[in-house]
């Protein structure tokens, strides 16, 4: 892929912002000009808006690229055993490329266990045990959308990752955890840190590459930054009624060289990713 240059701050000291929503429509552009022909299922269950609100945007996606979708809503009482039966048709159902279910869901459903239902070579979202341990060995598989769409914007302004400190705050099984891996993957020194580590400041001032993911407002300041890093914002919080990231940007663009912004940063690609790894299916 050509890099994609970020926008460039005038000269007054200020990172470079890494424009994930203009990165994100190259990769929905490269995917539609490929001609793939693929279909995605995709499963919510309840009335949650924001889970409604991801659903429209990955299936608007699709359709701009051209890759086809099936959608499913499940009425938030339903029983676990329910959405298993509708897994279990899915992983038969040949016409079905991909396999989405959109978290969180209901109380009365096991997450882990439904997730572990999909097919391996179906799991767009990349959760699965298969997957993961594809990753941890270092092989090829369906990965986590939200880190993938990372190393995708660290490789747009030139990042070369080997012999390179990263720091990743957070462990999720969704982001931190994966991260780390495919960091490592990449040829870097990894650090994960999480909120049992003492002294985060002392492992984030190391780092070459910083990326946040904890779901906490201004988590990250200045202090906290290497001068010249690279900053991924991949948080999400609403504030005063606007969304904004872990990491205090408007302080920490003075300090670092290149900067993901809240929203407009890791958001677009992580929907970008789904449609990647939807069109990897054909292959997988």
């Amino acid at each position: 892929m050509d890099k994609i240059i970020p926008k460039q701050v005038q000269c007054d000291g200020h990172a470079s912002i890494i424009d994930g929503k203009a990165l994100a429509g190259k990769i929905r552009a490269e995917l539609k000009a490929a001609g793939h022909k693929a279909n995605l299922a995709v499963v919510i269950v309840g009335d949650d808006e924001a889970s409604h609100v991801y659903v429209r945007a990955k299936i608007r996606a699709a359709d701009e690229v051209g890759l086809g979708t099936k959608l499913f809503e499940l009425d938030k009482k339903t029983a676990e055993v329910e959405l298993v039966k509708l897994i279990e048709k899915l992983n038969k159902d040949k016409s079905v490329d991909g396999i989405l279910v959109q978290l969180p869901l209901p109380k009365q459903i096991n997450e882990r266990k439904v997730l572990a239902l999909i097919d391996s070579r179906k799991d767009v979202d990349g959760f699965t045990a298969k997957n993961a341990g594809q990753l941890f060995l270092g092989e090829e598989g369906l990965f986590p959308c939200t880190p993938c769409g990372v190393i995708e914007m660290l490789e747009s302004v030139g990042e070369t990752f080997k012999g390179r400190h990263a720091v990743v705050v957070g462990r999720s099984n969704i982001v931190g955890k994966p991260m780390a891996m495919m960091l490592l993957n990449k040829g870097c020194t990894v650090t994960i840190t999480h909120s049992k580590t003492v002294d985060l400041t002392m492992h984030t001032k190391m780092a070459d590459i910083l990326v946040v993911a904890v779901g906490k407002r201004n988590l990250i300041t200045a202090s906290m930054v290497k001068p010249g890093a690279t900053v991924i914002d991949v948080g999400i919080n609403r504030y005063e009624g606007k969304l904004c990231g872990d990491v205090d940007f408007d302080a920490v663009r003075d300090i670092a060289a290149y900067i993901t912004p809240v929203p407009g940063g890791v958001g677009p690609m992580t929907i970008a990713m789904v449609l990647k790894n939807l069109t990897k299916t054909i292959k997988v």
